[in-house]
């Protein structure tokens, strides 16, 4: 009988140790996950990529291939390659090297054109911690924060330089075909969208014969509200490409 009882609690106790390793092997997988995701989000590798205006993108080296183009918006951390897949499931989790990655890529929307002669074009990005990929456009909620933050630079692939003048902020569920079927919308049914719906709206800087961009982020797993900062497109001159570039 107390070898029996012995057997069972040394059972017992092997159990325990098993589930209790299994734990710590699953709490230190989630860390360094947590770890990995956090630092391919905030990843600045991909900076010395970087092109000029009137430059073309050939020296993007590894990330060229699926590359169309660059943004910058000024005074945020958003300064990243724009990528374009084959689907808008391609980059969701891939970086622009081309690894699995949870925190992904900036990525226009597979259906509009690479060149951005669309009138309408979205980019998404994923909302991350800490303002990294498009976390930060949280931020444009916050009028005084919009205020002093409503331009950008977009470069295309072929070094065409694109000023952004960012013109409203507005929340909208996924599945809103105005807003998120962009090579569809008719930018006069978006701007009413727009005016109906955006908690920041200047409706003066913007009209239906603009080349509007849309930046868009999710606002939390739970939801399929997405947070969507919209702004218009306008080539840069010539002229102001050397300016910009000799700064």
């Amino acid at each position: 009988m107390r070898r029996a009882i012995r057997f069972a609690d040394t059972l017992i106790n092997r159990i325990v140790a098993v589930i209790c390793l299994l734990l710590f092997l699953i709490c230190l997988y989630a860390m360094i996950d947590a770890v990995n995701v956090y630092l391919n989000a905030n990843d600045t590798s991909v900076l010395k990529f970087k092109p000029k205006l009137g430059e073309s993108q050939e020296p993007l080296g590894e990330i060229v291939k699926d590359a169309v183009a660059w943004i910058t918006v000024d005074g945020t951390s958003i300064d990243h390659p724009v990528m374009q897949g084959k689907t808008n499931d391609t980059y969701i989790n891939k970086d622009p090297y081309g690894n699995f990655s949870l925190s992904g890529s900036i990525f226009l929307d597979s259906r509009n054109s690479s060149d951005f002669s669309d009138e309408y074009s979205m980019i998404y990005g994923h909302h991350m911690e800490h303002g990294a990929m498009f976390g930060a456009l949280d931020d444009f909620s916050d009028p005084a924060y919009f205020d002093l933050h409503r331009s950008g630079t977009l470069i295309t692939s072929d070094g065409t330089g694109y000023s952004i003048a960012f013109f409203a902020c507005c929340k909208a569920p996924a599945n809103e075909t105005v807003v998120f079927d962009p090579p569809e919308s008719n930018n006069s049914d978006l701007l009413k969208y727009i005016e109906a719906h955006a908690a920041i709206y200047y409706p003066d800087e913007v009209d239906p014969d603009s080349v509007i961009l849309a930046l868009s982020t999710c606002q939390s797993a739970e939801t399929i509200e997405r947070l969507i900062v919209f702004g218009v497109l306008t080539q840069i001159t010539a002229e102001e490409s050397n300016e910009r570039s000799t700064k």
